[in-house]
C-alpha cells in the first residue's frame, strides 16, 4: 500500500500537476493540504474521474486539508482537532481507511515569530500532541501525516544558520516536533534515511529548487503498530520541477500488507 501527502498550494490552481501526479505514480491513498478552495469548490468530480473518492475540509482562500482513496470512501472520523472549538481554521480531517486510522494535517506556519501567529502554532502543536496520546492510546495502526511547518533537525535544513529566528526552525517548535515524536511515533523518512539529505520543500524565489536550498517540513509519523510494516519511503521531487507547480513536492510511504 502506497499512502502519500501533497501540500499542493491551491487544488484548483494546481489540478492538472495533482491529476498528472496522480495518474504516473498511482497511490493508493493522498493526504493534501492547503486546499485554498472552501467546500462547494473542491474538485471532486474530476478526482473522481481520476479513480479516487474524497473527503475534505475547506476554506476558502487559505488552509484546507484532503485525504483521497483509490478503494473505499474514507470513513470521516472528525475534522477539527480538539482542544479549541472556536478555531475556524481548516487544518485537520481523520478517516478510516482498509484499517487505518490516518490524520491529515496543515500545522500553522507561525511566522513572523515570536507573536500572536507564533503562539497560535505553539498552542496548536500543543493540541496535536494531546490528541496523538490519545491516538496512541487505542493501540490501533495509526498515521499522521502532512504539512508540519517544522525541521526537526539541522540536517532537514539548507544553511540552518539562515532559519534560526524562523518559526518552523525555532528551538520552541523543533521541541514540541520532539515531544510528540517521543510519545512513540517513528518518522518514517528519517527511520529509513537517517543521515541523507532529504527535501520536501523548495521555495519559489532564489532559484531554490534548481540549487536544492530545501526543507524538510511534510512527514510521516507511525504509531507502533503501524511502524512494522514500513517497507520504503521517497520523496517525489521530480513533479516540483513542473510547470505551475506547488512549491512542495509529494511524499511518500509503502506499507507491507
Amino acid at each position: 500500500m502506497r499512502i502519500a501527502t501533497y501540500n499542493v498550494n491551491g487544488v484548483n490552481g494546481r489540478l492538472p500537476v495533482l491529476l498528472r501526479w496522480l495518474e504516473e505514480t498511482a497511490p493508493d491513498i493522498v493526504c493534501l493540504q492547503e486546499l485554498k478552495a472552501p467546500e462547494e469548490k473542491f474538485p471532486e468530480q474530476a478526482i473522481l474521474d481520476a479513480g479516487y473518492k474524497a473527503i475534505w475540509h475547506g476554506q476558502k482562500s487559505w488552509n484546507g486539508v484532503a485525504i483521497l482513496s483509490r478503494g473505499e470512501l474514507p470513513r470521516e472520523i472528525r475534522r477539527i482537532l480538539p482542544g479549541d472549538p472556536e478555531d475556524a481554521h481548516s487544518r485537520y480531517i481523520e478517516a478510516e481507511i482498509n484499517g487505518l486510522t490516518i490524520g491529515g494535517l496543515y500545522l500553522p506556519n507561525g511566522n513572523p515569530a515570536p507573536g500572536p501567529k507564533f503562539d497560535y502554532k505553539l498552542r496548536w502543536f500543543d493540541r496535536l500532541i494531546a490528541h496523538a496520546e490519545g491516538l496512541l492510546a487505542t493501540e490501533k495502526p495509526v498515521l499522521l501525516t502532512g504539512d508540519f511547518n517544522v525541521m526537526p533537525t539541522e540536517l532537514d535544513v539548507y544553511k540552518p544558520e539562515s532559519w534560526v529566528d524562523d518559526a518552523l526552525f525555532r528551538p520552541e517548535t523543533r521541541a514540541a516536533f520532539a515531544q510528540l515524536v517521543a510519545q512513540g511515533w517513528t518518522d518514517a523518512i528519517r527511520t529509513l534515511y537517517p543521515d541523507e539529505t532529504i527535501y520536501t520543500f523548495w521555495d519559489y524565489f532564489r532559484n531554490a529548487f534548481a540549487r536544492n536550498a530545501g526543507l524538510r517540513i511534510d512527514h510521516f509519523l507511525l504509531s507502533p503498530q503501524l511502524a512494522p510494516r514500513l517497507a520504503a519511503a521517497g520523496v517525489d521531487r521530480q513533479v516540483r520541477g513542473w510547470e505551475k507547480t506547488s512549491d512542495h513536492a509529494p511524499v511518500w510511504i509503502e506499507l507491507k500488507d
